[in-house]
């Protein structure tokens, strides 16, 4: 993973590359802002804090410390379980297969059983 420096705004690298072409932004050029599309992120997290990263011997180039992958065999268990607990509708051995599975994962709190008014 590289250390890409300081996040730049998209507007700003935008104007900058048109002056560089020797033109004007605005003027020569528009600058349109076109807003979020579908699919699209304003902030991309590429690891979790659970993963981290580990120097390497040059200061810009990390590598990921990522936890060792489930076995097909195991990942297969899990998957049963978690078919076995959905029949049984056990709320709390899903999320915390999940959460074996997926250590970031958060669950929704809010209540299932409670009705909401609207």
């Amino acid at each position: 993973m590289l250390d890409m420096g300081e996040q730049a705004k998209i507007y700003d690298v935008a104007c900058e590359l048109i002056r560089l072409s020797g033109l004007e932004p605005h003027k020569d050029i528009p600058v349109v802002f076109t807003g979020v599309r579908p699919g699209e992120k304003l902030f991309e997290e590429v690891l979790t804090a659970e993963e981290g990263v580990e120097p390497t011997t040059h200061p810009k180039i990390y590598k990921a410390r990522i936890k060792k992958p489930l076995g097909q065999k195991t990942l297969d268990g899990k998957i049963e379980k978690l078919k076995d607990f959905a029949q049984r509708q056990d709320r709390a051995a899903i999320i915390q297969t999940f959460q074996e599975l997926i250590p970031a994962y958060q669950p929704n709190r809010s209540d299932p059983d409670k009705k909401t008014e609207g």
